[in-house]
This record gives C-alpha cells, sequence and structure tokens, in this order.
C-alpha cells in the first residue's frame, strides 16, 4: 500500500514538475529589444531557467544576388566571397586587408549546457573545424571588391585580433600573442611565430582581440570568461572575463579592467582616446536579460562578473557570493539590447558613410541564442557627442539588417566591423563565408 501511495505522490510531482517546465520553457521576451538599450535600459526582474530557451537562425547562406539590406542612402556589395568562417578584420597601413578565418577549438564540457553549446554549434553553422589561418584581401583599383585573394599566415591556433605595433604583426591566438616581423606589401609570412605572452584559451568564449592602447607601449587584449557564469568555479576563471594590458617588450601582462564576461571588439574613442568595449553578458535569465553594453573602460574597472549584471544587480545563481564589489560594480554606459552578442566595434571616423553616421559607433551583432524571438543578427550604429559618449536618449540605429529571412533562416550572421582605405564599412559574415562592403552611392566627405 505505502508503494502505491509513494508511487501515485511521485507521478503527481512528475507531472507537476513538467507543467512547470511547460510553463517556464520557452522563455518568451515581455519587451521590445529597444527597450533594453540606451543609456537607462529597463532592467526586470529575472526569470532565471534551468533548461535554456534555445532560439537561433538556421544557416542556409547566400544566393547569387542575395545581400543584406542598408539604411536608406546606403548601398551594399560583396567585397571577398569564398571564405571558410570569416570573423576579424584588420587593415594595413597600405590598404590590405586581413581576414581571420577561425573558429572554435575543439570544445569539452557536459551537462545541459555543455549539450546545448555542442548542439549550437552545428545549428549555427559554427561547427565547422578551424581553418586558422590569416587571408589577405587587396583592392588595387578601388572599387569595392578585392581583386586579390592569398593565404597570408598559416599554423595558427583559433586566431582573432591583429594589430600592428612597431614594424612587428601581433595576432591573438586563443591561447596565446605572438608576433612576425611585417613590410609593407607583404603578402606571405614565413617567419615563425614568436611567442608574447600566454593566457588561457578555449571555453564557451574563445575568440580574443588586440589593439593598440593610446599610451604608444602598450597593448590592449581581450580574453573572455569560460562559462557562463563561473558555475564550473571561480578558480577556472583566472586571468579570464579581462582586458589584459600587454608590454611587449618586456613579455609580461597586468589586469587592466575584470568583470567582462566577453569582451570582443575594443577600439579607442577618436575624440578622447578612451578605451571602449562591447561585451556580451550573460544567458539564462529569461530572453529580457541581461543586456549586452558598449562601454568605455578605464584601468581598475570592475564590471561585476559573475556576481553582478549592469552595475550592482546580484545574479543569485553565482557561488560563493561577494557582496563586497557590488558597490563597486561599475555600471556600463550604453545597454546594446538582450542576447544579441555584440561582437565588433568600430568608431566611424574613418568611414564616409554620410553625417547620419559621422559621429558614432558601429557594432556587429552576431545574433542571439537564449532568445525568443531572436536579437541580434545585424550591424547597428550608436550616435555620439563631441564629447566622447552616447547621445543622450540614442537608441541604436540599423544599418545593416536582412541576415534572417522571414522563416528564421539565417543567410549570414556580421561579426567585426572595419572601415577599409576608401571610407567604406567592411563586415565579416561568418556563415554567409563572405565580407561585405557598406558604402555611400557617392564619395560623401567625412563631417568630422
Amino acid at each position: 500500500m505505502l508503494k502505491h501511495v509513494l508511487a501515485v505522490f511521485g507521478l503527481i510531482a512528475l507531472v507537476a514538475v513538467g507543467i512547470l517546465v511547460y510553463l517556464a520553457w520557452p522563455d518568451k521576451a515581455r519587451l521590445d529589444v529597444n527597450a533594453v538599450a540606451g543609456g537607462r535600459p529597463d532592467i526586470t526582474a529575472p526569470r532565471e531557467q534551468v533548461i535554456p530557451t534555445v532560439g537561433t537562425a538556421d544557416p542556409i547562406g547566400w544566393k547569387n544576388g542575395e545581400r543584406p539590406t542598408v539604411a536608406a542612402g546606403l548601398t551594399v556589395q560583396p567585397f571577398a566571397t569564398g571564405l571558410s568562417h570569416p570573423r576579424w578584420l584588420y587593415r594595413l597601413p597600405n590598404g590590405d586587408v586581413l581576414v581571420a578565418e577561425t573558429n572554435s577549438p575543439p570544445r569539452e564540457g557536459g551537462g545541459i549546457q555543455g549539450w546545448v553549446m555542442k548542439h549550437l554549434l552545428g545549428k549555427v553553422g559554427a561547427g565547422v573545424p578551424s581553418a586558422n589561418r590569416i587571408t589577405l584581401l587587396r583592392d588595387a583599383n578601388g572599387d569595392g571588391v578585392a581583386e586579390m585573394k592569398t593565404v597570408f599566415m598559416t599554423g595558427l591556433n583559433s586566431p582573432s585580433g591583429m594589430t600592428l605595433f612597431d614594424r612587428q604583426l601581433y595576432v591573438a591566438n586563443t591561447d596565446s600573442l605572438v608576433r612576425v616581423p611585417y613590410t609593407s606589401g607583404q603578402t606571405k609570412i614565413t617567419a615563425k611565430p614568436e611567442l608574447v605572452v600566454r593566457y588561457p584559451g578555449g571555453g564557451n568564449h574563445w575568440a580574443r582581440n588586440v589593439i593598440q592602447s593610446e599610451d604608444g607601449r602598450t597593448l590592449y587584449l581581450s580574453v573572455g570568461s569560460s562559462s557562463n557564469i563561473a558555475e564550473n568555479g571561480i578558480d577556472k576563471e583566472r586571468n579570464r572575463a579581462v582586458i589584459l594590458q600587454v608590454y611587449p617588450k618586456e613579455k609580461t601582462f597586468r589586469i587592466y579592467a575584470a568583470g567582462l564576461r566577453n569582451a570582443n571588439g575594443m577600439a579607442l574613442n577618436p575624440d578622447t582616446r578612451a578605451l571602449w568595449t562591447v561585451v556580451n553578458e550573460r544567458d539564462m535569465l529569461g530572453s529580457d536579460l541581461a543586456p549586452d553594453y558598449l562601454t568605455a573602460v578605464e584601468f581598475g574597472d570592475h564590471f561585476g562578473w559573475p556576481w553582478y549584471y549592469w552595475g550592482g544587480y546580484p545574479d543569485t545563481r553565482v557561488e560563493p557570493k561577494n557582496q563586497e564589489l557590488q558597490q563597486y560594480s561599475k555600471r556600463p554606459d550604453y545597454a546594446l539590447g538582450p542576447h544579441v552578442a555584440a561582437l565588433g566595434l568600430s568608431f566611424a571616423n574613418e568611414l564616409r558613410l554620410g553625417d547620419r553616421f559621422a559621429r558614432g559607433a558601429f557594432v556587429g551583432e552576431h545574433g542571439s541564442w537564449n532568445r525568443k524571438p531572436l536579437s541580434g543578427y545585424k550591424v547597428v550604429f550608436v550616435p555620439f557627442t563631441p564629447q566622447g559618449w552616447p547621445a543622450k536618449g540614442a537608441k541604436p540605429i540599423d544599418v545593416v539588417t536582412g541576415f534572417v529571412n522571414a522563416d528564421g533562416e539565417a543567410h549570414g550572421r556580421p561579426v567585426d566591423v572595419k572601415a577599409d582605405a576608401h571610407g567604406g564599412l567592411l563586415i565579416a559574415d561568418d556563415v554567409g563565408n563572405t565580407i561585405w562592403r557598406v558604402s555611400a552611392p557617392q564619395p560623401i566627405a567625412a563631417a568630422r
């Protein structure tokens, strides 16, 4: 009799759990993306998830003649096609463009989130092995199409960021910063890369970026977290979720700023020379949280990850607690919306896209997986003031859309954004395997 009663109670409990899961999953957004964007986003109560909401745009690529949609007054065309998962861009002084054809190293990890991440890699076209190379693109006649496409550098380990410094090209692998001598006009690197510094590699956030700092003698290098909220232990996050300041001559580094879950895109504001970055925030707090963001970064800043988001809102899932940090968690300057996956960042000073886009920041949004409906999958523009801050009350302006069709399928996904030598905006599309070029129909003098 007792066994029968326990079995009945067990069945009732199972049904109750099933109902709760059905009601709570998948979590659907209750706010428009733009309500959680801008200088004062709407931060609502979290809706924690055990089973994550999964929503992605299945990749289908671009057919001949298909292309993204651009804002009024602009045009778009392919700059280069037939690439293998192009994600990061760098323009050399002579106008040549380097593109990192790269992908995640083999992933490890189990549990629900590990299964979800491995499943998603295949669904979004990110499961192909990394090409581990840098390709050089050259548009010698200035027509907006690269007539030269050649392998520039190989033998790398999931490379992303690149920068020239003191006549050497620095490349940020997933686990190390390396450098090689570079001569202007060079189309192939044969020198063996020299190790500068090592740092943790792989994890959920494997891509690294590197740029020159404003002091002229150091570099900024971003290293994302290995997990969502340090669920594998905070000890596994040493020298992660940070921006490092690297001293190339000494081959050392220090933590410049911390609490940045995944700060990928970095750039110096042309008006102030301050460091700015875009950051991917945490998952599984519901479709309306937490907003990815664009922010200035100063030495010693801590933005709260994993304990806090948006300047002090606690994430109660994180253990052990860190109550002392709450009052010191810096609030970001500008929200971009929840789960948009902001990756690329470039200021407008080198672009010629007209007065509307003359002062501000372009952001490449790779697109959501943990939100219904989808968010991101586009390039947006954030207007700035002459004083170097996002314009008061401004919301992100759509610049390039159409990466996702009406059926929720992805022709492509934008990653990095960079200016070319002629004032056009280049966009790395890692699902469409294309570099797109956005330009004004007629040459427009920059308003700066």
